[in-house]
């Protein structure tokens, strides 16, 4: 039961994680942000809709945007290595979900281990 959590945990980080990294992508006119607007300029950010369109058309996304992706998967890798045990010390009791568990980390920033902080967004 306990492994099973430890796994819903880091899902649900990483999932909350590459949001935050589509998310910036389209801010900060990224890589992605001409597939984005081309594929999925109907669909209304939040609750991971923009992760999920731009997922059913991985096969169509260019090239710089594929590789922005990978990025980000690598540093959400990062984040959840470097964090997961924070998480399961200071977020024990916080539900799964809508980035419940990111926000218990930013909440607690000032125990995080250094490991942690230094992949902490900000």
């Amino acid at each position: 039961m306990k492994t099973l959590k430890l796994v819903l945990v880091v899902t649900v980080m990483f999932c909350f994680v590459s949001s935050l990294s589509y998310a910036q992508n389209i801010n900060k006119k990224g890589a992605c942000r001409a597939d984005i607007e081309k594929f999925c300029k109907d669909v209304q950010p939040g609750q991971g809709r923009l992760v999920q369109c731009v997922k059913q058309h991985e096969a169509e996304l260019s090239p710089a945007c594929k590789e922005q992706i990978d990025v980000d998967k690598e540093k959400a890798r990062d984040f959840i290595k470097a964090c997961k045990p924070d998480a399961e010390k200071l977020c024990k009791g916080v539900a799964l979900g809508k980035g419940r568990i990111y926000r218990c980390l930013k909440a607690n920033e000032a125990q995080l281990s250094p490991d942690c902080k230094t992949h902490f967004k900000k």
